[in-house]
């Protein structure tokens, strides 16, 4: 499931419109919209604030096929190293992006392994 998809399912679970969820987050309507529809990314901050308005993890949410878990936030490191994100050029944030992936379809990868074994 893509960030789109799972925003709209987390939004539309708590029986939200877009309006409630753009309220929650601190942007307008409109933005919510291109996020549900694929149209554009959140920054990292609004990603952050998402993760904690639906209390899910921040990977749930970048991640596809990533398993749905609460958000803990007892480490501020953590926290510092997302919000360091958008102070790098986007070539910069494309590479983070591709690593996530990457570790993601790795350890997807693995688990398929380990249920044919």
């Amino acid at each position: 499931m893509t960030f789109a998809q799972k925003i709209k399912e987390l939004r539309t679970e708590k029986n939200w419109k877009q309006e409630t969820l753009a309220k929650e987050i601190g942007t307008d309507v409109r933005q919510v919209s291109l996020y549900e529809n694929d149209k554009t990314s959140p920054s990292i901050e609004t990603v952050v604030k998402i993760a904690q308005t639906f209390n899910v993890s921040i990977d749930y949410l970048l991640i596809e096929d990533y398993p749905r878990r609460p958000l803990i936030l007892n480490d501020n490191s953590v926290i510092d190293k997302i919000q360091n994100i958008e102070l790098l050029t986007q070539e910069e944030k494309d590479a983070i992006y591709r690593i996530i992936d990457g570790l993601a379809y790795k350890n997807k990868l693995k688990s398929v392994i380990s249920e044919v074994q």
